[in-house]
């Protein structure tokens, strides 16, 4: 939803009234959503009140978003077809890798879904990622089940690109609207969401492994068009919901969220369970598909609860004025500086006849002009550089890592990547807002543990030991979650919500830009180095000697990316000790009207 032009939303100052939905967004989504609105009714009884304008629609939205996230991971399961496209085209190590990073400078092309965050609604966005994704992913699965020849290496570029891009336009549709809708719980939001991507590719390699004995070309399918159903399904419900109840709304969002955790958990080690007990007769497979369809439904408790909760205190309502329709600031009001409290007037410095105008303070909104002029954003920038760039690397040449060591399976590592992922991002998101609200502790300190961490793990693949890999593996999945999962909320801790869709766009262009550096260029050109030529065409390498200094070399750029988050947590302090201030203003207020209720 587009702000209005005449508003400042700006989440470190004064408090914003909620906008009204545009009349484009409501020509496309209001007549679907109001269609389920008596349905649901009916199902709930009593009377409870299930509108699109409230908290329990809130939530609902909140679950198809959950499910978006679950199946929007696609771009991380290319090691689990990349050999089956390697042997059909004939490619070399260095070609291969280069197909990876022609999906992952799909990414890039995100800047256009931040561009439309702000003037085309949800439902759209939604649309155009899941439309994007059926066609790149349905090319790929006709080559790979041979329906069609292979395509020229160029056009495979072209369709693995559009199946990169189509996460970027569901990320961001999902992203924006849920940190709009739950402004004060960025870090659980963001943990969460961020979780169930990194549990996506695991989903998919499980399930695909359940159903159709891990068949790279059924996968394809898989790909091409479970995103597109979900995406469908999540146009119906997720839209932005106009804030209320303040105070007491918080509480109850942190309840919720913990029963979004423990849900996530239990479906993480649910999958890890299926992939450490070997394998399993196809009775059972089913019945983990089964079971693991009905645990990814199992938040739907949250807004049924919320309905009934919602009919249950309407009884009280008029005894209690506890909620009111407000929309509170990130920082208290009574803490911010006075020039900070009105940015929309111009404070000037004379030089001569010329007044200069201030740009927006760290925290307050930026557009994407005014933050790139700032340092902060390209440390912040070139240090999720460092993580997800050597991340992806690993993730992109699993496959291939795996045969060098001598497995002849190597969809556990993806699993184990994904899962542990999975674990990093959702544990990051709540342990780093705790800190927060207890300590003042920065955001980006987290990022900078997760750096040494990974540059470790990078060092005992580079030993290969017995095992390594698959401690590697697990390490790379968490320090990788943890970056993405802190990243998100720090950028928009700093540089606002109003133009963030955009913000989030630009950082992701690390991806791409990460995937070409160190998979295409550095682990491509180092493999080839060691490899032999096959007879059929291509090459290939085993041994511990082909990615030995590929991972020396990205265990040194972990190293330099630990540097740059200190010296990022270093410059937020204040930010942080502000937002800290803030918080801790806003539960006692919170103290102060329990006390007099």
């Amino acid at each position: 939803m587009r702000p209005n032009k005449n508003t400042i939303n700006n989440d470190f100052c004064i408090p914003i009234p909620p906008q009204a939905q545009t009349q484009f967004q409501s020509e496309i989504s209001n007549s679907l959503l109001f269609l389920f609105v008596g349905s649901l009714d009916a199902l709930l009884g009593m009377g409870v009140q299930f509108s699109p304008t409230s908290s329990a629609w809130k939530w609902l939205g909140f679950v198809t978003a959950v499910w978006v996230q679950a199946i929007s991971g696609n771009n991380y399961t290319f090691s689990n077809y990349s050999d089956a496209l390697k042997s059909l085209m004939a490619l070399s190590q260095l070609e291969l890798n280069n197909l990876s990073v022609a999906k992952d400078v799909g990414k890039a092309f995100g800047i256009l879904a931040g561009l439309a965050s702000d003037r085309l609604p949800t439902p759209v966005i939604l649309l155009i990622g899941s439309f994007e994704g059926f066609i790149g992913y349905g090319v790929q699965w006709l080559v790979v089940s041979q329906r069609i020849r292979p395509l020229s290496y160029w056009q495979m570029c072209i369709f693995l690109c559009m199946g990169g891009n189509s996460t970027t336009w569901m990320n961001t549709a999902v992203l924006v609207t849920c940190m709009r809708n739950f402004r004060k719980n960025r870090g659980p939001v963001s943990g969460i969401l961020k979780g169930y991507v990194g549990l996506s590719t695991a989903i998919f390699t499980d399930l695909c492994t359940a159903l159709f004995t891990e068949s790279p070309s059924n996968f394809l399918l898989m790909l091409a068009i479970i995103p597109a159903v979900v995406c469908f399904a999540a146009v119906l419900f997720l839209r932005e919901i106009p804030p209320a109840g303040g105070q007491t709304k918080a509480g109850e969002e942190t309840r919720y969220f913990i029963v979004f955790n423990v849900v996530a958990v239990i479906i993480a080690l649910y999958l890890l369970a299926f992939d450490i007990t070997g394998n399993h007769g196809h009775v059972l497979s089913l019945a983990f598909a089964a079971g693991l369809l009905v645990l990814l439904a199992s938040p739907l408790a949250v807004p049924l609860y919320s309905a009934f909760q919602s009919w249950a205190s309407e009884d009280s309502k008029s005894s209690s004025d506890i909620e009111r329709q407000i929309d509170e600031p990130l920082l208290a009001q009574e803490i911010v500086p006075e020039t900070q409290q009105k940015p929309e007037i111009v404070t000037t410095v004379k030089m001569g006849d010329v007044g200069m105008k201030r740009g927006p303070l760290i925290g307050e909104d930026h557009t994407i002009l005014e933050a790139i002029q700032t340092l902060d954003f390209w440390i912040l920038f070139v240090s999720f550089l460092c993580g997800v760039g050597t991340g992806l690397a690993v993730m992109n040449n699993l496959g291939q890592m795996g045969l060098a060591l001598g497995y002849v399976d190597v969809s556990i590592f993806v699993s184990l990547t994904s899962i542990w992922g999975f674990f990093g991002r959702i544990a990051s998101g709540s342990v780093s807002e705790y800190f927060i609200e207890k300590t003042a502790t920065p955001r980006p300190i987290w990022n900078a543990a997760s750096q040494i961490l990974m540059a470790i793990g990078y060092v005992l693949m580079a030993m290969a030991l017995p095992g390594s890999l698959y401690v590697g593996s697990i390490v790379v999945g968490i320090c990788y979650g943890v970056r993405l999962a802190v990243t998100v909320p720090t950028a928009s801790e700093l540089f606002g919500l109003k133009y963030y869709g955009l913000i989030y766009n630009i950082l992701i262009l690390n991806l791409p830009i990460g995937s070409f550096l160190f998979s295409g260029l550095l682990a491509g050109l180092l493999y080839d180095a060691q490899a032999t030529s096959t007879a059929g065409g291509g090459n290939t390498c085993v041994g511990p000697h082909c990615y030995r200094l590929v991972f020396l070399i990205m265990a040194l750029v972990c190293i330099i990316g630990f540097g740059l988050d200190m010296l990022l947590a270093i410059r937020t302090k204040v930010l942080y000790s502000k937002i800290y201030a803030s918080k801790k203003s806003r539960k006692s207020t919170v103290d102060r009207a329990a006390i007099k209720g």
